[in-house]
């Protein structure tokens, strides 16, 4: 008996737990599109978008082939990343006309105001609906990162003997970052599932 009324209980808070949720994504939505505006973030942003067949076009330089130092042939960008905290005046310039910076910035804008659509979710359901729709497509467009961006894997730079583990499935930092999406993913679907329960359930009466 006594369970049953913790469970009870439990049940009551389950708007508070989506609304929990919806303020979760709003804020990494928001910090993370907010911090577009900055060069070292879309600097960082590079390799996803210029390996991806689908957005790669945005950049202007984003098939260019180069000779690095080792004459190595290898994608240009990789000649001109900045480390994040370090400032690059040739660096900059670089992605200034490739476009990087004005992409970055609209990426920005539209992650902000997807944020923005789940918060507004709390109070309009419609809108949540959307703004759920969003975030799932948003996170399924950056999980494809993992099958056509090369740095979302540890490579094999070899060293005082060869690398032990490089390669699927052994991800880089960007690839964690990238594979952590895809409960951002699973976080709109959900509520887009509450968004529409609550706009039907008038009709429903």
């Amino acid at each position: 008996m006594q369970n049953n009324r913790l469970y009870h209980r439990l049940l009551q808070l389950d708007t508070l737990f989506f609304t929990f949720l919806r303020i979760s994504i709003f804020i990494v939505m928001v910090w993370i599109g907010g911090l577009k505006a900055f060069h070292y973030e879309a600097d960082g942003i590079v390799p996803f978008v210029a390996n991806s067949p689908v957005m790669s076009f945005f950049y202007k330089n984003a098939g260019n082939k180069v000779l690095n130092e080792e004459k190595k042939l290898v994608a240009e960008y990789t000649l001109y990343k900045n480390p994040e905290g370090k400032v690059i005046q040739k660096n900059i310039d670089w992605h200034k006309e490739n476009r990087t910076y004005a992409f970055s910035y609209g990426l920005g804008t539209m992650i902000v105001i997807i944020g923005v659509l789940v918060l507004l979710g709390i109070w309009f359901p419609k809108i949540g609906a959307i703004g759920g729709v969003l975030t799932f497509l948003m996170s399924m467009v950056t999980l494809s990162f993992l099958g056509t961006t090369p740095e979302v894997y540890v490579p094999n730079l070899g060293g005082d003997y060869p690398t032990p583990q490089f390669g699927f499935p052994y991800l880089s930092g960007a690839g964690r970052l990238i594979l952590k999406d895809i409960i951002m993913m699973a976080g709109g679907l959900i509520l887009f599932s509450d968004s529409l329960k609550k706009v039907l359930k008038p009709s429903a009466r």
